[in-house]
């Protein structure tokens, strides 16, 4: 029978691990594959984005932050296609 503590308490909460005898975890490649996946994250993109500070009128950012998760990904398309149709000089 297992006579170590649990490493994580009844509420879900992780303890302080500075103690804990390394063999206590399960090497990475022993999760499934599945888990494995989800822990890496997602794959870095090629071209990413910069961030900027850009002060935009009040009326203009209400309208965008109402339209949900995504608002600023949405801007950055208005942009895009404001460019298409507008030449910057």
């Amino acid at each position: 029978m297992d006579s170590r503590k649990p490493l994580i308490d009844s509420d879900g909460e992780v303890g302080d691990l500075s103690g804990v005898d390394p063999s206590a975890f399960k090497p990475f490649t022993s999760l499934p594959k599945s888990l494995q996946t989800k822990l890496k994250g997602r794959p870095k993109a090629l071209i990413t984005k910069e961030r900027i500070t850009i002060r935009l009128s009040p009326d203009v950012l209400q309208t965008f932050r109402s339209s949900g998760t995504g608002w600023q990904t949405r801007i950055d398309a208005a942009l895009k296609d404001w460019l298409k149709t507008h030449e910057v000089v």
